[in-house]
């Protein structure tokens, strides 16, 4: 699936976390967050695997945490992605699983 313009996606709020996507060359993935040291490598890891699961292979992630749950995570960027691809009327249940 291809990036089609830059999209934002979540808040700065406690407990949020908030997602810009742009077109880029491979997957690139900056993260700020508080609790990068503890659980940085998770945050990264539910992000490139839903990258994935969309099959989104060139795209510049920001994401700006303030203790989000994964779950939190997956439908903020999930917000992101349908809003990035222009897909926001066809979810994609799948990558849920």
């Amino acid at each position: 699936m291809e990036i089609k313009h830059t999209a934002l996606a979540g808040t700065l709020e406690s407990s949020d976390i908030q997602f810009t996507l742009s077109k880029g060359t491979g997957v690139e993935v900056n993260l700020d967050s508080q609790v990068e040291k503890q659980f940085g490598n998770q945050i990264r890891k539910v992000i490139t695997d839903l990258l994935a699961a969309y099959d989104i292979k060139d795209v510049t992630v920001r994401a700006v945490d303030k203790g989000a749950l994964d779950c939190t995570i997956k439908a903020r960027l999930i917000a992101a992605i349908q809003r990035a691809t222009d897909t926001k009327n066809q979810p994609n249940w799948e990558v849920l699983g």
